[in-house]
């Protein structure tokens, strides 16, 4: 890259759904403006993007992938996301760095139906965008698939779009493949060519009412901005060409309307003046600097990590958007001096002295920084705003299969979370296991993956065991536990009698003593107590038992024989024998969770909820989300495992859900003789 022609500094994202062509884009960009002088595809596995094994093997992207190339003086970024929603996460964090995103889709192959099913996964996404007000536009891609005409998958667009979508382009075909396109601003026709840019021809009248209406549609779109613009179409004046461009400039820029263009990336059809559009278009590096409020200092460096990376040659490597000042070869930023610096495309690095104010690079040996950290050198505690962390709602519990690689597990997951930061774990303190969050089955398995992979951790794995407690329904009184053992020397002795009640739900548990004249010295009682809480750790079901008082109510003692050790054991028996009196009874874990749906899909989701044994507490409108709803419900999270992968399949995998633990609950008595059977089998 020839850095003394550089003119300008543009970071681009490109997200949309999965299987839209978004990396397949990232080839032709990459290839049209000469950064690879050979296109790979995704199906070879030989592209810039999807570049790590975990990708390929399953032909998605799962990371985002950063490449530089330049065009027409402009210093280009490109972050290729992920479209899956388990991925989402990764995506959201990169979006919060870039000037501008273009949204990659394609349009139905069959009808109308499949059309709105291929436009509504872009709600999501759309959402976020317009939230953060990031300017984007819309390439729909794949257009020699296209079976609906392309002012219907534009108005279709629409319908998931809280900003007014406007044609930058009209298709030409021939056919039913398309040939070519007329500018809307310019109204200049071109004819595309595979591998070369687009030749202008002659206008096809054939065209024109329709070209016309779609010219139309964006100029008013653009009036509804621009007050002179609208006075030029009242009065029938052609507005000027550099007018219309302004606009489409700063509207986009202020993320008022969405431009829309299109063509076939594998053949590299409209991705010139894709490009050329962002050239002309897109917001500057300090427009963006401005929206997102850093009016700071410009001379002091100031960053922010979009990605973190772990490779197997160079380390830890750190995304990061300069947002003003300057990064140089090891700099220290929040007191860590940086190892090396440098742009990527793809896996490769190309080292560089120093990066200004609008790029972005990636910073090796940041050691103890994280994804969304804001850096600065002068220690100035200021975090810029990122993305929100998504709610794990899939989980698996994991062991290393070799059990000497436990010591390991805990540092190699660390550094999973910090390359990925919508997985999370736990150890759980009742059922002993270590448990992997996520955001779904195939998100764990890439975790998984990278676990054996770079850290040459193979996992076995199985679904978390629910972690059910028990408690009591009734009360018993007079409960009496002995402990006597002679042995050689002194013998121990402990004598205790306990009464047991059950607790309203929560209380958890609560011991006391009415002892009088000291039938039990003060220095036993702690005993007892010990003796109470271990015995609750395993009730008489197998599970700790929760919501109990015990009131240690008498006892006798022996002035030789008798120890706080022996008056805990006296304990453990009188719980044992008391406990069974009591009608003990299994409570399972309820969550309460928030389901937002398309409201089209909100009565199937009802239908899911209380097929799972859940309790609608109720359901609204989603706050600002158009067409949307928010469903609140209690689900027992031994139903919530595959929640989520059967609410994603009902509704067109945008369905989602966010939870938290809420309260215990009994476990119906045919569901509670199945979990008692398996534990006494050691299931």
């Amino acid at each position: 890259m020839n850095e003394k022609v550089r003119l300008g500094t543009c970071n681009v994202a490109i997200v949309g759904p999965y299987l839209s062509g978004k990396t397949t884009l990232l080839e032709s960009l990459l290839s049209v403006t000469g950064a690879i002088t050979r296109k790979g595809n995704v199906k070879d596995g030989n592209t810039v993007g999807d570049s790590s094994q975990e990708a390929r093997d399953r032909h998605m992207t799962v990371e985002v992938t950063s490449a530089s190339t330049q065009y027409s003086g402009i210093g280009f970024t490109f972050l290729d996301c992920p479209g899956s929603v388990e991925f989402a996460q990764e995506t959201y964090n990169a979006l919060m760095g870039v000037d501008i995103a273009v949204v990659v889709c394609e349009p139905s192959n069959n009808d109308a139906n499949g059309l709105h099913q291929k436009v509504l996964t872009l709600a999501p996404l759309f959402k976020f965008l317009d939230d953060w007000e990031i300017p984007h536009l819309v390439f729909i891609n794949k257009m020699d698939r296209a079976s609906t005409n392309f002012m219907d998958v534009l108005h279709a667009l629409k319908s998931v779009s809280s900003r007014p979508l406007v044609p930058h382009q009209y298709p030409i075909s021939q056919g039913e493949q398309i040939s070519g396109f007329i500018d809307l601003v310019t109204e200049q026709a071109y004819q595309y060519h595979a591998g070369a840019p687009a030749d202008p021809i002659p206008f096809p009248h054939q065209l024109k009412e329709q070209e016309h209406a779609a010219r139309t549609e964006m100029l008013e779109e653009l009036a509804n901005f621009d007050d002179h613009l609208l006075e030029e179409l009242l009065e029938e004046i052609e507005p000027p060409q550099d007018e219309i461009l302004q606009d489409l400039k700063l509207d986009l820029g202020a993320d008022l309307v969405v431009p829309v263009l299109f063509g076939i990336a594998e053949q590299d059809y409209g991705v010139r003046p894709l490009l050329d559009a962002l050239v002309r278009e897109a917001p500057t590096p300090e427009t963006t600097a401005q929206r997102r409020g850093i009016t700071k200092d410009a001379d002091v460096p100031l960053a922010q990590v979009l990605k973190t990376y772990f490779t197997p040659q160079g380390g830890k490597l750190s995304l990061v958007r300069v947002w003003q000042g300057k990064l140089t070869d090891g700099i220290v930023l929040n007191g860590v001096r940086a190892g090396g610096l440098y742009r990527l495309i793809g896996q490769q690095q190309q080292s560089v002295n120093e990066a200004g104010a609008g790029e972005i690079v990636a910073l090796s040996r940041l050691e103890g920084i994280k994804t969304g950290d804001t850096l600065t050198t002068n220690g100035n505690k200021q975090q810029l705003a990122c993305a929100a962390k998504m709610t794990p709602v899939y989980a698996l519990a994991i062991a290393p299969e070799k059990r000497n690689d436990e010591v390991k597990l805990s540092g190699a997951i660390t550094k999973l979370l910090e390359e990925d930061p919508s997985l999370a774990w736990e150890q759980h303190g009742d059922t002993h296991e270590v448990i992997l969050w996520g955001q779904g089955e195939i998100h764990l398995q890439v975790a998984l993956d990278r676990l054996r992979r770079k850290y040459n951790l193979p996992m076995s794995t199985h679904l978390p065991q629910v972690p059910y407690k028990e408690t009591i329904r009734r009360p018993a009184s007079s409960i009496h536990g002995r402990y006597k053992h002679q042995s050689g020397g002194h013998g121990q002795f402990g004598d205790v009698y306990l009464e047991i009640q059950p607790l309203p739900r929560g209380e958890g548990f609560n011991f006391r003593d009415t002892i009088v004249g000291g039938v039990v010295p003060k220095q036993y009682i702690p005993g007892v107590e010990m003796g109470v809480r271990e015995y609750l750790v395993r009730g008489a079901l197998g599970f700790p038992v929760v919501d109990v008082a015990v009131t240690l109510t008498n006892g006798s003692y022996h002035s030789v024989d008798s120890s706080e050790q022996a008056f805990k054991q006296a304990a453990r028996i009188a719980m044992q024998t008391g406990m069974t009196k009591c009608e003990p009874t299994l409570l399972e874990p309820i969550a309460q969770i928030e389901v937002s749906t398309p409201n089209e899909f909100t009565a199937k989701v009802l239908q899911l909820v209380s097929g799972r044994r859940g309790q609608i507490l109720g359901y609204e409108p989603r706050g600002d989300w158009q067409s949307w709803d928010k469903v609140t419900a209690y689900l027992p999270q031994a139903e919530m495992q595959n929640f989520i992968v059967e609410l994603r399949s009902l509704t067109l995998g945008v369905g989602c859900f966010e939870w938290h633990y809420d309260h215990l609950q009994e476990v119906p008595n045919k569901i509670a003789e199945k979990v008692l059977a398996t534990n006494s089998n050691g299931g």
